[in-house]
């Protein structure tokens, strides 16, 4: 085989690497939602801790324990999604490495390819190819992965704040 037969393949491997950079929008949308409906119930949860006033005396105990369980609640999810969290920064700047990585290696094996257009591909040559698709396909793995746990960790909160609706 020759690396005119692979161009075609290479000139996709290469569109889709320098495209890479722009997985960073699937998991962005998802992380920002999250930290938004996260945010949002914390802010409902100390409105009504503070608003007692419309209780009945009788019913303030009761009302501060509910708002103690979502409390709780909120907690559990929040120290739940914590290692993820943590992890969430470094699986944006790995696509950022990885699309880098796979943008630079299959624009190199493009203009390769031109220049030896009729030379015979070594074995590297292959291994290169198939390296430049993996760093596709791991960028868009990693960001599939953050976007759907963040997406979990928001439909969590969420279900925790209709209870809070609906028991305060």
């Amino acid at each position: 085989m020759i690396w005119g037969d692979f161009q075609a393949v290479i000139q996709l491997s290469a569109g889709l690497n320098v495209a890479i950079l722009s997985f960073v929008d699937i998991s962005l949308p998802a992380i920002k939602e999250r930290r938004r409906v996260f945010a949002k119930a914390r802010q409902e949860l100390e409105l009504h801790r503070s608003g007692t006033d419309h209780q009945h005396p009788d019913d303030a105990e009761d009302y501060a324990a509910a708002v103690q369980e979502m409390d709780r609640k909120l907690f559990m999810l929040w120290q739940e999604s914590s290692t993820f969290i943590r992890e969430e920064e470094s699986l944006i700047r790995s696509t950022g490495v990885l699309g880098v990585f796979g943008a630079v290696l299959s624009l190199g094996l493009l203009w390769y390819s031109a220049v030896h257009y009729s030379g015979v591909i070594s074995l590297m040559g292959r291994v290169l190819i198939i390296l430049s698709f993996c760093s596709l396909l791991g960028a868009f793995l990693i960001n599939f992965m953050t976007a759907s746990q963040a997406g979990v960790f928001t439909k969590k909160c969420n279900s925790i704040r209709e209870e809070m609706h609906k028991r305060l």
